[in-house]
């Protein structure tokens, strides 16, 4: 099986129309669009729901974001050893329905005056846990679909249909919570889900799923295989400290940062999803630069000089002053830049780890960099809730922004560095 390396000079530098021509490709693609829309805008409707209509403090602000993260912490190693041997389509079609009636029930629960604080706790949960077997199956796909020379490509495509659902979804469940109701937007969550699992469920290829023993290993062996694998490889070693640091830091931002927006800079609903969709066209164009830039600069000098420059300009919103009119274009600006960096990152990183992991151990050291990376963001959020009661919002903000500047400081010092313009092979 040909490493990636071997054909990012000739492919790697933009989407191959053969990519286009297919069509099982183009329902994954339409899919993961339609079901990243969906969450997305389900991020913003909930918190935004609590705070803006049960006037939640930070305390129960950041528990509620931490409830929607636990699953990543309880469940992503399972999901892992589960994806391995099944289906990722079929796992992704049966989590797509999953959400789709999780808010479908919440826009009726909103409809019959039934959905407080508890209610949202029980469907972040619900939603949180379904994306991450979503998300781990949604990173195997790809691989299993396309061959090894077309996934810095594929993956280009795949993010960049990302990037636009990050453009249309916190924009969507800012406008609808503030201009329509909260149920109106649970249903347009649900709607999403729904789309994409119709889309997904039109895949015809059958995947290249590793072939299973007659008596299969059980799951705790499965988990440990993935967390070995993991473990010894030094670059994966590395994704997983910088990216527990910074989605830690990053949890713990974002928590105080929907507090910070309607209370400290007084936006509405609206202009909060304005400012949160800015993140959507600078991913969009992180994406179309991780097709060209690591090819041309190296791997290693752009995933640090990007997380970097992306990390370090959450540092300008705790400095905003003044009136919507001067906030809302500085933090369209600032989100920009923090979504065209990070998506650099992100496809740059999803490139190495697909192209040092054989394919039988895809989902787990997926499922594993999850859990190692996001297996904190619930404390993260209760960080953040406590330091915006205990220290204020601005200076809450200062200090978890700086440290996401933990993640760019540990790749540097790191063999992730020091890689080249081609990728490792799979051992």
């Amino acid at each position: 099986m040909p490493s990636v390396s071997s054909s990012v000079s000739d492919s790697g530098q933009s989407v191959p129309p053969s990519l286009w021509r297919d069509r099982d490709f183009r329902r994954l693609w339409l899919g993961q669009t339609a079901s990243q829309l969906g969450e997305h805008a389900s991020l913003v409707i909930l918190p935004l729901f609590a705070v803006l209509t049960l006037g939640v403090g930070a305390g129960e602000l950041g528990v509620l974001r931490a409830v929607g993260q636990a699953p990543i912490l309880l469940l992503a190693l399972l999901a892992g050893a589960w994806v391995d041997r099944w289906r990722a389509r079929t796992v992704m079609v049966v989590t797509d329905a999953g959400r789709a009636l999780a808010l479908g029930a919440t826009a009726v629960a909103g409809l019959l005056g039934w959905l407080g604080l508890p209610a949202l706790l029980v469907v972040a949960f619900a939603v949180g846990a379904l994306s991450v077997f979503f998300d781990v199956a949604y990173q195997t796909s790809l691989v299993r679909l396309v061959r090894r020379d077309q996934l810095v490509p594929g993956n280009s495509a795949l993010e960049g249909s990302r990037s636009a659902a990050q453009i249309g979804g916190p924009a969507l469940g800012g406008t609808l919570v503030s201009a329509l109701s909260a149920p109106a937007a649970a249903a347009s969550g649900a709607l999403f889900f729904a789309l994409s699992f119709l889309s997904i469920r039109g895949i015809r290829r059958r995947e290249s799923v590793p072939e299973r023993s007659e008596r299969p290993p059980r799951v705790g062996r499965r988990i440990r295989e993935g967390l070995r694998f993991v473990a010894g490889d030094a670059s994966l070693r590395t994704v997983c400290l910088a990216s527990a640091a910074f989605q830690f830091f990053l949890a713990a931002t974002m928590t105080i940062y929907l507090l910070f927006l309607p209370r400290e800079l007084h936006l509405s609903g609206t202009a909060i999803g304005l400012a949160l969709a800015a993140t959507g066209p600078g991913a969009l164009l992180g994406s179309l630069l991780a097709a060209r830039l690591p090819h041309r600069l190296g791997y290693g000098t752009v995933l640090v000089s990007a997380a970097a420059i992306g990390d370090g300009v959450m540092l300008c919103v705790p400095a905003l002053h003044g009136p919507a009119t001067v906030t809302v274009p500085a933090l369209l600006a600032i989100n920009f830049v923090f979504g065209a960096f990070g998506q650099l990152v992100n496809v740059t990183v999803m490139a190495v780890r697909q192209a040092v992991t054989p394919d039988g151990m895809q989902a787990r050291a997926a499922a594993t960099i999850t859990f190692t990376g996001m297996g904190l963001t619930p404390l993260g959020s209760l960080l953040g809730g406590f330091l915006a009661t205990a220290w204020g919002l601005r200076a809450g903000l200062l200090v978890t922004a700086a440290g996401m500047l933990l993640s760019p400081l540990l790749m540097a010092l790191s063999p992730l560095a020091r890689l080249g313009r081609t990728l490792p092979a799979a051992p």
